[in-house]
This record gives C-alpha cells, sequence and structure tokens, in this order.
C-alpha cells in the first residue's frame, strides 16, 4: 500500500477525475459557427480562466458562473454573447459519463474505504452524475452545500466538518492540482492521488502519488491489479 495507514476516508474530485468534463466541446457545440476557428482556442482558454476566476469569490449557482465565464470571453476575443448558450452547455453537464475504467475502479476501492465526492457540482447536477459513475459513495458534499467552490481552503474546511475527519485521515483524489491538490496541501492532507489526465502540468512537488490509469487506484491501497 502507498500510504502509511488505511485512511477513513477517500475523497474525489469528481468533473475531470472521474466524469468526463467534456465543456469545451458542449461550448463548440452550441456557439457553432459563431466561434470561428481562428480564434476558438483563445475564447475557451478565457473561458476556463474566468471560470476558475468565478469560483474565487463569493458563493453564485453554477450555472452563473459558466455564464459569467462565457461572457467575459466572449467580450474578450470580441464574439457576441448569448445567455440562452451558456444555459444550454449548463444543461448538458448532466449527460457526461465516466472516463473508461472509472466505475470498475471506485467499486474495487470501496470495497475497502469508504468513498466521498467533494465537487464544485451544484446539487441537481451532483445527483445525476454521481449515479452516472455508478458507484457507492458514502456522502456527496457539493459547492452548493459548501457555499463556497474549490480551489477555496473553506471547502476543504467544510469537508473536514462535514465526515469528522481531520487531514491525517483522507486520500485525496483529483486531477487538478489547481482546484485541488494546492488546497489540499495547504490545508495538511499528506495523501493525494493524482490522476494525470493530460490536461494539466504535473506539480509533483505537492507530494502526491501520480498515475496515469485509473485502474492503479485500488493498487495504492494494496489491492491486486485486475487481470486482462
Amino acid at each position: 500500500m502507498a500510504f502509511e495507514t488505511k485512511p477513513k476516508f477517500v475523497t474525489f474530485d469528481m468533473n475531470g477525475t472521474l466524469i468526463h468534463f467534456r465543456i469545451n466541446d458542449a461550448i463548440r457545440e452550441i456557439l457553432g459557427d459563431r466561434l470561428p476557428a481562428e480564434i476558438a482556442d483563445n475564447y475557451l482558454q478565457a473561458c476556463k480562466a474566468y471560470r476558475i476566476d468565478e469560483c474565487m469569490g463569493d458563493y453564485k449557482p453554477f450555472h452563473q458562473i459558466v455564464a459569467n465565464s462565457m461572457e467575459r470571453a466572449a467580450r474578450r476575443v470580441g464574439i457576441e454573447y448569448r445567455a440562452r448558450d451558456a444555459r444550454a452547455v449548463y444543461e448538458i453537464i448532466p449527460t457526461w459519463v465516466p472516463y473508461p475504467g472509472v466505475t470498475e475502479a471506485l467499486n474495487r476501492l470501496a470495497e475497502e474505504v469508504p468513498l466521498v465526492i467533494i465537487t464544485n457540482s451544484d446539487d441537481a447536477h451532483a445527483t445525476d452524475l454521481v449515479e452516472n459513475l455508478q458507484a457507492p459513495f458514502e456522502v456527496v458534499i457539493t459547492a452548493e452545500q459548501m457555499g463556497v467552490y474549490k480551489p477555496r481552503l473553506r471547502a476543504f474546511e467544510y469537508m473536514f466538518d462535514k465526515l469528522g475527519a481531520a487531514p491525517e485521515e483522507i486520500v485525496h483524489v483529483s486531477a487538478s492540482p489547481m482546484y485541488d491538490h494546492r488546497s489540499a496541501a495547504i490545508m495538511g492532507i499528506k495523501n493525494k492521488v493524482y490522476v494525470d489526465r493530460g490536461f494539466e502540468a504535473d506539480e509533483h512537488w505537492l507530494g502526491y502519488e501520480r498515475i496515469t490509469d485509473i485502474a492503479d487506484l485500488p493498487v495504492l491501497f494494496g489491492l491486486p491489479r485486475p487481470t486482462a
């Protein structure tokens, strides 16, 4: 086992870690020809930057996070913003499914340790997306419940209080150093797993175990890797 002791909980980021968070594809689909190819990458990068910026202030519903980030990005690159586009992107989110192998890995791990989700989704989306995962979770913590979004440190404080667990009793799993692992490290969570999905740089100095295949997650807890 990669960790010295069995944790009280394994906590997971959901979107981008377990669920294939395909928001760029959704934005491209909804905007269609109104998003010219020559500025599409700049627009999508701006949307991502503005989403995290919107998450750092006072709490607002996630549909507003999506809308505000798209509006600010549209203004930055000089294209038309339509509120109904943002709403359409938001409404696609609950249809997204897990990355390959996620459901199997979660169910194997759940036999050994309780699983928890801490997500920037709202309550309604979290319900649908957790159902899409088809795995048992003891607790699902949403941004709507917390009144704050990751990477705000208060999100992790809420999680500790909700679970009645100390940082050393948790293993936190995420594909995002930016949204999760930096904050987790600051909050004293020593045991972390970075699922490298290729969309953020490896920040190995944060002291996590790095995996590229979700099937390796149960192995970190001493379970054998499934045979083909």
